[in-house]
């Protein structure tokens, strides 16, 4: 009997083995499809992150592209205007000229036509600097400005109303476009 006792155990036994791998085969494929499940959103949460960092690279990217462009345009507009500076300091002292030669002009009496043309040939080229965004800077009885004007001397002044004011311009001075090209050269009174 214990023979065969033995026997059927061992026959149990392998039935018991059998019904434990069925178990153990239904318990293990949920659980390996769980696994496949678990990989695929790890994946699809990765691809995302991936995604997200390079849109945000591209916003990024793009903004700075956006600035750039605006930078420079800024720029290229600054130097057209200032593009001619050279050369229109070194037509004012041109203008001084005329002014002189047309006070000269002006206290003569027998030049009428003389006085004419000066006076056009001025008009004309206070036009062309005006045009090409030259002003000139207005200093007489104004006060004196360290941005804006380079004091030569100091004169006692004739009233007090004029202390600390420009009493007379030596030489004028111009704006381009707000910037200045040339100070203008003053006598404050003090």
């Amino acid at each position: 009997m214990t023979n065969k006792a033995k026997t059927v155990t061992q026959k149990e036994q392998k039935e018991l083995k059998v019904k434990d791998v069925r178990k153990t085969a239904k318990q293990v494929r949920p659980h390996a499809v769980d696994k496949e499940k678990m990989k695929l959103k790890e994946s699809l949460r990765s691809c995302e992150e991936k995604y997200n960092d390079m849109h945000d690279k591209y916003l990024r990217l793009s903004a700075e592209f956006d600035n750039y462009r605006k930078r420079t345009l800024k720029e290229k507009t600054e130097m057209i205007k200032t593009a001619s500076e050279d050369l229109l300091i070194r037509i004012i002292p041109f203008m001084d000229d005329l002014e002189r030669g047309m006070k000269v002009v002006n206290q003569a009496k027998e030049l009428d036509g003389l006085k004419e043309g000066m006076n056009i040939i001025y008009s004309r080229f206070r036009d062309f600097l005006q045009q090409n965004g030259i002003k000139e800077i207005e200093a007489m009885h104004q006060e004196f400005n360290m941005d804006l004007h380079e004091a030569v001397t100091k004169i006692a002044a004739q009233d007090d109303q004029l202390k600390g004011k420009i009493v007379d311009v030596i030489e004028k001075g111009y704006l381009l476009h707000d910037k200045v090209i040339r100070y203008p050269k003053v006598v404050i009174g003090e």
